[in-house]
């Protein structure tokens, strides 16, 4: 499975948005719709995924606790099932902070295996607190996990959490030693769980200083690095990150049920990654 990031417009206009799609929608399975990512206001997932649905294309509406407490959040997510939506992934968000609203107060009512346990009760006929609803829903629902945690015994159980919460399939921070991931699936030890494993093209030296430096969970390895430094001397980063990045694909795939691509800026290169990977690009 292929799953590809994208992100819904800072207005109403959703052209862009459609042509990445319509670009790539026979190199994934569904694509995740972000929630206002890196806690930049931008359109609500669950609208634009109702118009990605229309166009016979898969959404995976994103799910935060960063902005809602729990009577909105159920709310937003009946609101998505009227609407089509039928694939949920939750994950606590970026902190106001260092967005665009940095004035703006974060809610996180709920944790992420609680909105998890939200969802799978809506499935069931009721709410979060036990009220029945006049007709339920039927959502996939997935989270997020971090094998690169820096207390991987605390990812461990909280990925178990999310998972007797409900959760049926995990996407991973991004992934750039394969080992790492094994050493969480051992400690896991879940082979009914469906892993997607985070891949971000790394664009530049700058960017993979600062995902080290900055980004919890990122470990790029110095190897890597200095390849992206020859090719951007060379001038040929593209192709020496696709290479990378499909090489990791393909030691990731004896490991997990598929990867999900965050291609950040990217997008119009992740059928030429999925191709030197070996991965079908046409789904249909």
């Amino acid at each position: 499975m292929v799953t590809c990031e994208l992100s819904p417009p800072k207005g109403a206009d959703l052209s862009a948005l459609f042509a990445k799609a319509e670009r790539l929608r026979d190199a994934a399975d569904a694509f995740n719709l972000t929630d206002s990512a890196a806690a930049r206001m931008t359109m609500d997932p669950a609208a634009a995924g109702h118009h990605l649905l229309k166009r016979g294309i898969e959404p995976i509406v994103q799910i935060t606790s960063r902005d809602k407490n729990r009577i909105a959040i159920q709310s937003g997510m009946l609101g998505a099932a009227a609407l089509g939506i039928s694939n949920l992934v939750v994950m606590g968000g970026d902190p106001p902070r260092i967005g665009d609203h940095p004035e703006a107060k974060g809610v996180n009512d709920l944790f992420s295996s609680e909105i998890i346990a939200a969802a799978s009760a809506l499935n069931n006929g009721a709410d979060h607190a036990g009220n029945p609803l006049k007709g339920g829903t039927d959502f996939l629902v997935g989270s997020v996990c971090n094998p690169g945690a820096g207390d991987l015994d605390a990812e461990v159980e909280n990925t178990r959490r999310k998972r007797d919460a409900g959760a049926r399939f995990f996407q991973t921070q991004a992934i750039y030693r394969i080992d790492q991931l094994q050493a969480f699936l051992e400690r896991l030890n879940d082979p009914g769980i469906t892993i997607l494993a985070g891949i971000i093209p790394v664009k530049s030296v700058k960017m993979a200083t600062y995902m080290n430096q900055r980004v919890p969970g990122i470990d790029i390895p110095e190897a890597v690095i200095e390849r992206i430094f020859a090719a951007e001397r060379a001038g040929r980063v593209v192709e020496e990150s696709l290479e990378i990045a499909a090489s990791t694909i393909g030691g990731l795939q004896a490991l997990c049920g598929g990867v999900h691509i965050m291609a950040v800026g990217w997008e119009k290169h992740i059928p030429a990654l999925l191709a030197r990977a070996g991965l079908a690009v046409n789904r249909n």
